[in-house]
């Protein structure tokens, strides 16, 4: 958890879909969370209004690891903080490839003001 004067905010625990596969080991898991929480910020917008909340964002990620696309599974309550959500997978561009080919993953993405 990154901590920015009184902001919190950080990527929680990668929670796998249905992907039918054994090969996705919780180390390439903890990877894509790290590479994907290193492109989170806490929207100006957002911080001055209070905003807070947490997004689910589907991931799906290439054979190669490339970021293929994203889609919101369960919005924050903020659309400013929810395209934060969505846009950050895509600004890391790609992750380690994935152990069991593509697959998708969802992870949580959280935004608190301390």
């Amino acid at each position: 958890m990154k901590r920015i004067a009184n902001i919190a905010y950080g990527v929680a625990a990668l929670a796998l879909t249905a992907t039918p596969t054994f090969a996705q080991s919780a180390d390439w898991q903890k990877q894509v969370a790290r590479i994907i929480g290193s492109k989170q910020t806490y929207p100006r917008t957002a911080q001055m209004r209070g905003e807070e909340g947490t997004a689910r964002v589907k991931v799906y990620v290439g054979a190669g690891g490339a970021i293929e696309r994203t889609e919101l599974v369960a919005p924050s309550g903020s659309s400013t903080l929810d395209k934060e959500a969505l846009a950050m997978p895509v600004r890391a561009g790609s992750v380690p490839p994935p152990p069991g080919g593509a697959t998708s993953v969802i992870v949580p993405v959280t935004w608190k003001l301390l």
